[in-house]
């Protein structure tokens, strides 16, 4: 058998030719696969800038349940009319930072160029916080600075705490971050703040640690006030607050306070029913055209009550500058134990005066409260619509207008009514002193966000109306159904 060298060699060229056409073909379609790779690459590396310049409000989706990562609406806008710089420091070790602060201080950044957020290291930085405390300041304190003014925010202060008595342990109920915030960076801002004097010397309730939380977080300065002692209504009063006096007013006393109304002073009045006549704290009233009636209010409409008791009225919020807010997010106020307060039949025209709450026609006045027998309507009862809350203003010259606000429950101070209608009653009276209270500092209304359930408040009708529903009513239907279903498969 003879081989063909010549034909063989003629072969393995025309292979070798081929193979370097096909190397030349991959190195191509390589080199463009290489060129789309670095081109995606790139894309991605400028998108991933691009992405990181967005503010977190827009790349990061809060779901958690109370929004504990998203400031309100009420900030929002309140930050975009800032026009003083600020700095928050966040006084924390590296690697224990809050999360959940960490978070939100970075929103406050993102909504105004007026804010600046620095973290300082005390381990870096011994000597920081010594310039604006001489206290300790734990981790994740924050301070607020603006010019010469500065606050301290208290770790502790940002979060909500109770004592479970069962266990003995302190449990975390709410995140008050936003509130607080808030509240130093108008404290730093502002010049002059208003101070509260609340009277004393007559057995007066004292403010509950919520409310007086709440003022000094609106900025309020909360001071106490013996008129006995003192020659007259202090002239840095923003409003004089009468928490329930178990006793009468002196005369003297009275007369300090309309002298302080007269020239223009504001003045909040909360009275209960105590069975003792009160002339001169009623000659206070009476000059600004109310006074409170004897007795206290019965509700006959069951959607104006709670928990079978017709005297813990749920009462109408009547519109007015006070309520607005609290009647346009749909609040309750809860109000036990009321006395009506009624408007003088007669009193002079300067006067204006408005009604803040009231009752339903069906109301009616028990007025021998220690014999009563009974909490239905008796023959003797006044029926109708009686106010539980008023103001009155009065216009004394072009400067100065005299302002009142009485509310004839005392209840409205109490902490643990306040929870049952989810704060609402403080906000009552937050809104009060700040229709009266010329305040430079905005009051922003910024509640704490809860980290446990919250109350759920149902009128007596409404409460009743779906405990016939769920408890009768379903079951019958149900009931009714499987007797239908069970005679046509018996028929079949």
């Amino acid at each position: 058998m003879k081989i063909n060298i010549k034909k063989k060699l003629k072969s393995a060229g025309s292979t070798i030719k081929g193979m370097g056409s096909i190397d030349k073909k991959s190195l191509k379609n390589g080199s463009y696969s290489m060129g789309i790779t670095a081109i995606v690459i790139a894309v991605l590396v400028v998108i991933n800038l691009i992405v990181g310049q967005i503010p977190e409000k827009y790349t990061q989706v809060d779901v958690s349940t109370q929004k504990l990562y998203t400031i309100s609406d009420t900030t929002v806008k309140y930050l975009k009319d800032m026009n003083t710089d600020v700095t928050i420091y966040h006084i924390v070790q590296s690697g224990k930072e809050d999360s959940v602060l960490e978070k939100m201080l970075t929103r406050y950044e993102e909504e105004s160029k007026h804010i600046k957020v620095e973290k300082k290291d005390p381990v870096l930085y011994p000597n920081f916080t010594s310039q604006y405390t001489s206290d300790d300041v734990a981790d994740n304190s924050l301070i607020v600075v603006a010019g010469e003014k500065s606050k301290v925010i208290s770790y502790s202060d940002l979060y909500e705490t109770e004592m479970d008595y069962t266990t003995y342990q302190t449990n975390t109920t709410g995140f008050d971050g936003e509130g607080q915030i808030d509240s130093a960076i108008s404290y730093v801002t502002s010049e002059n703040l208003p101070v509260i004097y609340t009277l004393e010397g007559h057995e007066e309730l004292e403010l509950n640690s919520s409310l007086t939380d709440s003022l000094q977080k609106a900025n309020y300065d909360v001071q106490s006030l013996n008129l006995l002692t003192q020659d007259a209504v202090p002239e840095d009063t923003g409003c004089l607050l009468i928490a329930a006096p178990q006793k009468d007013l002196s005369e003297e006393e009275t007369q300090k306070i309309i002298t302080y109304m007269e020239a223009g002073g504001k003045v909040m009045i909360f009275t209960e029913y105590t069975g003792t006549d009160m002339p001169n704290l009623k000659s206070v009233l009476e000059n600004y055209g109310v006074t409170t009636g004897d007795g206290v209010i019965m509700e006959g409409d069951t959607g104006h009550y709670i928990m079978q008791r017709p005297y813990y009225i749920v009462p109408t919020i009547d519109s007015s500058d006070i309520t607005s807010d609290i009647k346009s997010n749909n609040r309750y106020v809860l109000a036990p134990i009321s006395q009506p307060v009624k408007t003088l039949s007669d009193y002079r025209d300067t006067l204006q005066i408005s009604s803040l709450l009231s009752t339903s026609d069906e109301a009616y006045i028990k007025t021998d409260v220690q014999n009563m027998t009974t909490y239905e309507k008796e023959d003797s009862d006044e029926e109708g619509s009686f106010q539980v809350g008023v103001s009155v203003t009065e216009q004394v010259d072009d400067d100065n207008t005299t302002q009142l606000v009485c509310f004839g429950c005392a209840s409205l101070l109490d902490e643990a009514t306040d929870q049952q209608v989810s704060g609402g009653n403080t906000d009552l009276v937050l809104a009060a002193l700040g229709w009266m209270c010329e305040n430079d500092a905005p009051v922003i209304d910024v509640t704490s966000k809860s980290l446990t359930m919250s109350y759920l408040t149902v009128p007596q009708f409404d409460a009743a109306y779906w405990s016939i529903i769920v408890c009768g009513v379903i079951p019958v239907v149900f009931l009714l159904i499987g007797t239908v279903i069970w005679f046509k498969r018996r028929k079949q």
